[in-house]
């Protein structure tokens, strides 16, 4: 099901995109995934970065602003380690 975010929550994703941005300096894309799982708010990031790496990061809460935070907490680990965690993306069609 596809919702809209309330505002003060989209400018909370804008903020919290814009500090990882700042922190890896690219990126392709990004897909943020939003659901609610029994009583557990999940957010899953899906972060595509240039040479062909895909870096993935969950956070589960009882909120979503927590949940986001704690997915934003896992993928900047990953990007820290160097996209040790990322995976290669196939470029072959």
């Amino acid at each position: 099901m596809h919702a809209p975010l309330h505002q003060d929550f989209s400018s909370e994703l804008a903020r919290t995109w814009s500090h990882i941005y700042d922190f890896i300096g690219s990126a392709d894309r990004l897909f943020v995934v939003f659901d609610d799982d029994h009583q557990q708010k999940v957010v899953e990031l899906k972060m595509w970065l240039p040479r062909g790496q895909t870096c993935v990061a969950t956070g589960e809460a009882a909120d979503f602003r927590s949940a986001l935070d704690r997915a934003a907490d896992r993928l900047r680990v990953q990007l820290a380690k160097g996209g040790s965690h990322a995976t290669r993306r196939s470029t072959a069609t």
